[in-house]
C-alpha cells in the first residue's frame, strides 16, 4: 500500500487529451516528442518513478493552455525503447492528485506542485460496487460496442472484478476529454459506474438526452 508520505510534492505532468488513468489501472503510452522523452528519462531516475496524467481544459483558440485541477499519477512499471528512439511505457495508477501550482522552470515539460489530500481511498484496497447490476450493464454494453464497432473479450469482462471492469471501460471507451474528466473525478466506484452508464446511454441515443428504458 502506498502512503501519502511516499508521494512527492512535485511531479511531472503529461497533458494528454482523452488519455485517462485511474487508480490501480494500467495505461500504455507511446512517447515520441523530445520533451516527453526527457520527462520519462528524468522520472526513471527518481525513487517514485511517477508521472501525472492530466486533461487539458477547453480554452478559446490562442488562449494559454490550462489543466484540469485533478489528475492521476502513475508509476512507470513498463519501459522499452524502439530502434528509432521512441519509448513504449506503461503507467500503473497510484493516486489522484489536485494541482496546487504549475511551476515555471527550466524543464522542457510541465511540473506541478500537487496535493494528495482527499484521495486516500485511491491508495487502499480495490473498491466494490454492491448495487452493480452486471447482467443489465453488460447487455447495454454489448449494444454500445456494436454501435461503435468495438471488439472485446466478453468472457474476461464477465469474470472481471467490479473495479477492474468499470475502470477499464472508463479508460478505454472513446469518450470526449471532458467526459473522461468526469469519470476521473467520480468520488466512488458507484458514482463512476453511474457516470459511465450515463455516457453510454447518451452515445446509444446519438447524443440525445433520452435515457434507456
Amino acid at each position: 500500500m502506498v502512503t501519502q508520505a511516499d508521494l512527492p510534492e512535485t511531479i511531472p505532468v503529461f497533458p494528454l487529451p482523452g488519455a485517462l488513468l485511474l487508480p490501480r489501472g494500467r495505461l500504455p503510452l507511446h512517447i515520441f516528442e523530445p520533451r516527453y522523452l526527457a520527462m520519462i528519462e528524468d522520472a526513471m531516475k527518481t525513487p517514485e518513478r511517477l508521472i501525472g496524467m492530466a486533461q487539458p481544459r477547453e480554452v478559446p483558440s490562442g488562449a494559454e493552455p490550462r489543466l484540469h485541477a485533478i489528475g492521476c499519477a502513475g508509476r512507470l512499471t513498463g519501459f522499452s525503447e524502439t530502434e528509432d528512439g521512441r519509448y513504449m511505457v506503461t503507467l500503473k495508477g497510484i493516486s489522484r492528485f489536485r494541482i496546487r501550482e504549475k511551476n515555471e522552470g527550466f524543464a522542457p515539460y510541465i511540473t506541478c506542485d500537487v496535493s494528495w489530500d482527499g484521495f486516500e481511498r485511491d491508495r487502499g484496497a480495490a473498491e466494490k460496487d454492491p448495487d452493480f447490476d452486471r447482467p443489465r450493464f453488460l447487455k447495454m454494453l454489448a449494444r454500445y460496442f456494436e454501435s461503435e464497432e468495438l471488439k472485446t473479450d466478453w468472457d474476461s469482462l464477465t469474470e472481471a472484478e467490479d473495479e477492474l471492469l468499470i475502470n477499464a471501460l472508463s479508460m478505454l471507451c472513446p469518450f470526449e476529454p471532458e467526459d473522461k474528466q468526469a469519470l476521473l473525478e467520480a468520488p466512488t466506484l458507484k458514482t463512476r459506474r453511474e457516470t459511465l452508464v450515463t455516457l453510454v446511454e447518451f452515445a446509444l441515443h446519438g447524443g440525445s438526452d433520452e435515457r434507456l428504458q
